[in-house]
């Protein structure tokens, strides 16, 4: 497995643990604080998205220019290595989707959650007048 996509693993898997840090039930305090974190990283961590939108255009370019290896002329061994590199580039695929996705869906829920605390002090100043 090459460097960028151990990196890009290390990433999804950060990315989920905000996730689901960002949804399990907490205090509000605990909660806002949370989000306040996740919100610090979501700009710096955005530099993931054009990294994955390389990684998947590297990968239909390799998609493109690969060897077939669909007659009966191979050997067990090459039609091994051609299946071989077609499952660990849908497992790239995948992690690429998955890290956008991630972001995304991070980006969301600290959007709504501050748009959630802003009317919440709305109602507050309505009510105190």
């Amino acid at each position: 497995m090459g460097l960028q996509w151990v990196i890009l693993g290390a990433v999804v898997a950060a990315e989920a643990a905000v996730a689901a840090l960002l949804i399990l039930p907490a205090p509000r305090v605990i909660k806002s604080r949370i989000v306040a974190l996740a919100s610090l990283f979501l700009q710096p961590g955005a530099g993931i998205l054009p990294f994955a939108a390389f990684q998947l255009l590297d990968l239909h370019w390799k998609n493109e220019h690969r060897l077939m290896c669909t007659s009966d002329v191979c050997t067990i061994e090459e039609r091994t290595r051609y299946e071989k590199s077609i499952f660990k580039a849908q497992r790239n695929i995948i992690l690429c989707v998955l890290a956008c996705l991630l972001y995304w869906c991070i980006f969301r829920i600290c959007k709504y959650h501050k748009e959630i605390r802003e009317l919440e002090e709305v109602e507050k100043r309505l009510k105190d007048q």
